[in-house]
């Protein structure tokens, strides 16, 4: 089914939302962490890293997957090693983005997990939107920590499967370290309440809307194409 989204987006009850180019008005669009593109805003990411010192930045390669080339800073001598290893002439394809990293993320069972959400988007213009309602969680393998020592450790801070498949308590079966999406939101509603769970995915359905509201003008909208994305 489908559903006018004048209002947000449920993300628990339909199984695909459509969304009007008006939105309905939303005042919190703070949807991303402190977020620099390296190695061109270098100069800025030093700045904000002397304020807030006790931070800690999660690197991102912007042209690869699966969990390859990412990794975790908390000094600046990281930093500026990662950056003397750079080529001197880098392309597109050897930009970082260097996000503050979620320091105390929502943990099941001691572990940090994430989501992965698929979007189909018929038009931009006006903004078309489906969200196929069988999306899921992934898991690490390890308990989660901030210690320092364990920044390194990938099964602590990955959720990727092509990383925890290398660790020995992973277990390929039929869940594979995956949750449906059903059986995350019931385990949401079972430990924080509806309300909470309800608030959850609503924010989730705004953050989908604002981030194609924000490409809206750059996309070619050909009516005779859709764009398929993946959501983390």
């Amino acid at each position: 089914a489908a559903a006018a989204a004048a209002a947000p987006p449920s993300l628990r009850a339909d199984a695909a939302t459509t969304a009007a180019e008006r939105l309905a008005p939303h005042e919190d669009l703070n949807l991303l962490p402190t977020t620099f593109i390296l190695p061109n805003e270098y100069s800025l990411l030093i700045e904000e890293f002397k304020r807030s010192p006790g931070d800690t930045w999660i690197m991102k390669p912007i042209a690869k997957s699966r969990g390859i080339g990412i990794f975790i800073v908390s000094r600046l001598s990281q930093l500026r090693r990662w950056l003397s290893q750079r080529p001197a002439n880098p392309t597109t394809k050897d930009l970082y983005v260097c996000s503050r990293y979620i320091a105390n993320p929502l943990l099941i069972g001691g572990k940090k997990f994430d989501l992965r959400l698929y979007v189909l988007v018929l038009s931009y213009r006006p903004l078309k939107v489906y969200v196929y309602r069988r999306g899921f969680a992934r898991f690490c393998t390890y308990n989660y920590t901030n210690e320092a020592g364990e920044l390194d450790n990938e099964l602590v801070h990955l959720t990727n499967v092509a990383i925890q498949k290398h660790s020995a308590g992973y277990s390929g079966g039929s869940h594979g370290w995956k949750w449906s999406l059903q059986n995350l939101i019931a385990y949401v509603e079972g430990t924080r309440g509806l309300e909470a769970t309800e608030a959850m995915m609503e924010a989730i359905g705004w953050l989908i809307i604002h981030s194609l509201k924000a490409v809206q003008n750059a996309i070619i909208n050909d009516k005779h194409c859709f764009e398929c994305y993946g959501y983390d």
